[in-house]
């Protein structure tokens, strides 16, 4: 059985968008991030590790816990999280 011939797509000129770069001596509206609600998932991956690392550290550096190390920071870590922040003047 012959294969069946897929589409070609075609490149229109027209189509094409091109974007250019600004002069250097205009001026462009600088965007401001807004302030993160909460940490991307690896900021809190991170946190995470470095939390487990720090529990480790505090036994004594003994290998054979790491899945409780893990599991404790990650509680530590969202807890923190979960809490509403306070403001102190």
């Amino acid at each position: 059985m012959a294969k069946a011939k897929t589409p070609r797509l075609t490149s229109n000129s027209s189509s094409k968008q091109v974007i250019t770069m600004p002069d250097a001596g205009s001026s462009v509206p600088v965007r401001k991030a807004a302030p993160a609600a909460a940490p991307t998932p690896i900021d809190l991956d991170a946190q995470i590790r470095q939390r487990a690392y720090e529990i480790y550290e505090e036994r004594g550096c003994t290998p054979g816990q790491e899945g409780e190390d893990w599991l404790r920071a990650e509680r530590e870590v969202l807890g923190r999280l979960r809490q509403p922040h306070t403001a102190t003047a």
